[in-house]
């Protein structure tokens, strides 16, 4: 009996423990009238009843709030000393939006009290920071300013993590959906405040992102589903002949399985699905500055590209070679990365310098935001080589696939430079023609003219090989035509062909900053209506775009000199030859007559 008594008594106790640590809000009714009163006590008294049990462990046992006419007409609310101050204006507000921005209010400094106390300190978590986009900058104290200002609930959160904290607590106590707006942060203040609620809206199972198109100009929602990514390589460019490029480049490659493929290392065949995460300076102009790349003059964007122009881009025209080096990271890091990616695909925008903040700083955030793991031993490195090596000491990197380079090119770890690849070519072809160069170099930098002789004169095996010099040549005719084009155009800036460069230039930067061209508000990541909203501009855009860029690079070709335009041209008719040519090799025999 005594024992039945006395766990009885326990769990009397157990019961009423949360009532008595409870916080009470305490509304001072003082200077309000009868209405007044009434709202403020029932605002105040039904949020109390809503605290996450962190937060409201962390206020003290009472706190009073007070309702002034006294504060600025722009300050909603002041907390000091343990006390709230509330515009009295609020009480007054009407239907559903007043009532949120009483709540929000309240909940606001509610959080500044909370977060000031012993218990809480939250603003003071690295981990907050990292989240909210005051990132640690290489090899220097302290951490950079925060850019992540675009889809933003409020302007207010950027002035510090305090208020970061306190305006983003209010969205998450008050909005449905705020865990599918803002999911790692989402999930950070159920740990350190408490879990809210359940909420009742279920969130999408894929992350947004605008991804480039087949077509030059082109641009595509694509709806990522984290459990479709098998993994994620770090994409290390080797150094280039330019000054700009003699670091390598840091990208991350997706491997993304086809629909209906279970996640796995075939998932590596499907190089059509794989995409590439790649911070650029966007040069939103003709020029390319080196001062304005050290000084910040460019956008720092992150361009979501498909890995085969990745590919093409750096084996083919700056022949540089690529390394895809696994990441040690499991399905849940993946996912968190993916979301991280998404909330700076959407939200930051930041400043590009070649030097302090280029694409190996950019990647290191993003790695060390969306990785916990990755927050505490620092992978902040100036150059893609440095990044690499610090991932490889920390066990990161699986750079075993790179030991045999034959075994590496077949699995798809390591895309050579073509420049190897063509001297295979040409070696196939000049076993059967006597060509006039000694290596594919000097092939390709004979003029198209003294070339065409040749292309119809060997078999299958040399005219495929022909073929692809000849597009190799004509790709490296384009660089130069281009280069020259842009020279021309920084002489004449206010020509017909700058001005429409110039409009082509601005159009591809909306796209490449998505969350300026969402309108009617929102935060975060887009949900469902927010998309829909968006994807007739996208339609129209990659329908006008392309054709664009077509009719310019057509008109611009006019004004090349004419040595450069008939060498293009050239070029153009010995790639229709080689085509034909081939095409008639292939074509099946006629079968004899008996």
């Amino acid at each position: 009996m005594a024992v039945a008594r006395r766990a009885w008594l326990a769990a009397c106790l157990l019961c009423v423990a949360p009532v008595l640590q409870a916080t009470e809000l305490v509304s001072d009714p003082a200077g309000l009238g009868e209405d007044e009163r009434a709202r403020a006590q029932a605002v105040v008294q039904g949020l109390a009843e809503r605290l996450p049990g962190g937060l409201r462990d962390a206020l003290p046992a009472q706190v009073p709030v007070h309702w002034t006419d006294a504060l600025p007409g722009h300050v909603a609310g002041r907390a000091f000393a343990g006390q709230l101050r509330l515009q009295r204006a609020l009480l007054a507000g009407e239907g559903d939006a007043g009532l949120r921005r009483l709540q929000a209010a309240l909940v606001h400094e509610l959080v500044h009290v909370a977060d000031r106390a012993p218990a809480g300190r939250w603003s003071r978590d690295p981990r907050l920071r990292e989240l909210a986009g005051w990132q640690r900058r290489p090899w220097k104290l302290g951490r950079s300013a925060n850019h992540f200002s675009d889809r933003s609930p409020d302007a207010y959160e950027l002035e510090s993590a305090a208020e970061y904290l306190a305006v983003n607590s209010e969205h998450w106590l008050l909005d449905d959906d705020f865990a599918c707006r803002r999911p790692a942060l989402a999930a950070w203040l159920d740990h350190a405040l408490g879990p809210r609620p359940a909420p009742t809206v279920s969130c999408a199972s894929t992350v947004p992102l605008l991804q480039a198109g087949d077509e030059e100009g082109a641009v595509e929602l694509l709806q990522l589903d984290p459990a479709r990514v098998h993994a994620v390589d770090y994409l290390f460019a080797e150094g280039g002949q330019v000054a700009m490029s003699r670091w390598g480049h840091s990208m991350l490659r997706l491997v993304i399985c086809r629909e209906g493929r279970e996640p796995g290392p075939a998932c590596r065949l499907d190089l059509d699905q794989h995409r590439v995460l790649s911070f650029r300076a966007f040069v939103g102009d003709v020029e390319l500055s080196s001062w304005r790349g050290l000084t910040g003059g460019y956008p720092s964007r992150l361009f979501v590209l498909p890995l085969q122009q990745v590919v093409d881009e750096y084996t083919k025209v700056e022949q540089r070679g690529l390394a895809s080096i696994p990441l040690q990271l499991s399905p849940r890091q993946i996912a968190g990365l993916l979301e991280r990616t998404a909330q700076v695909h959407w939200s930051y925008d930041g400043r590009y310098y070649f030097v302090s903040n280029n694409c190996a700083v950019e990647t290191a955030k993003l790695l060390q935001a969306g990785v916990p793991a990755l927050q505490e031993p620092g992978i902040e490195r100036f150059s893609p080589s440095g990044l690499r090596r610090r991932l490889g000491r920390l066990g990161m990197l699986d750079e075993s696939v790179l030991d045999d380079r034959a075994k590496a090119i077949r699995d798809g770890f390591y895309f050579e430079s073509s420049d190897t690849h063509y001297e295979v070519l040409f070696a196939a072809a000049k076993a059967q023609l006597a060509l006039p160069a000694k290596d594919a170099a000097a092939w390709i930098k004979l003029d198209a003219s003294a070339r065409a002789p040749w292309l119809t004169q060997g078999g299958m095996r040399a005219t495929a090989g022909l073929l692809l010099l000849e597009q190799a040549a004509f790709g490296r005719a384009e660089l130069r035509a281009r280069d020259r084009l842009k020279r021309q155009l920084l002489k004449q800036p206010d020509s017909e062909g700058a001005r429409n460069l110039q409009v082509l230039l601005q159009q591809s930067g909306q796209w490449l900053r998505p969350g300026a061209m969402l309108e009617g508000g929102g935060y975060g990541l887009p949900q469902g209506e927010e998309l829909g909203r968006l994807q007739p501009h996208l339609a129209a855009f990659s329908e006008h775009s392309p054709q664009a860029w077509k009719q310019l690079r057509e008109r611009m070709r006019q004004s090349l000199p004419q040595a450069q335009r008939d060498e293009l041209e050239q070029l153009e008719a010995n790639l229709d030859v080689l085509g034909k040519h081939l095409r008639r090799q292939a074509a099946p025999m006629p079968a004899a007559e008996d």
